[in-house]
């Protein structure tokens, strides 16, 4: 004796297995899009296959590095920002280190570039560390 469930997912599982034939061309006949497990299945592995696809061909692309060209009065923006930014007093700009600096990075063929906080922190580091060296040298009192 067969047991009658009233599960949906059952019953389509059990259209599929034993009646398939009979359930597709009711479908057809009534323009119903079949919900048997297999069709589902199809229907989603054609549509990932679309996509893998799609998604194979597909490449994101990279903006452009865009180089704004040099102007005075460009220049003369970026520093006043630089100025209000970090908060530096008028006079930095006539400072013969940031003069220095801007000379030789104005040589610079390849762009710059401008070291993090820990590459900075470990070059000052270096640098007082030499200086005290030197400095150690020059107060060396021989007996």
């Amino acid at each position: 004796m067969k047991t009658i469930v009233d599960e949906v997912t059952t019953l389509q599982r059990h259209l599929d297995a034993h009646h398939s034939g009979k359930y597709h061309n009711w479908a057809k006949g009534a323009k119903f899009i079949s919900k048997l497990p297999s069709d589902v299945r199809r229907r989603k592995a054609a549509a990932e296959e679309v996509t893998r696809t799609l998604d194979r061909d597909l490449k994101e692309r990279q903006p452009l590095e865009r180089v704004v060209p040099y102007s005075a009065q460009a220049f003369r923006c970026l520093s006043i920002e630089w100025l209000v930014a970090t908060d530096q007093p008028i006079q930095s700009f006539q400072h013969p280190t940031f003069i220095a600096m801007l000379n030789m990075a104005s040589r610079a063929t390849n762009g710059l570039h401008i070291p993090g906080r820990k590459a900075t922190r470990t070059e000052l580091m270096n640098t007082f560390r030499n200086h005290l060296v030197k400095l150690k040298a020059i107060f060396a009192v021989s007996c």
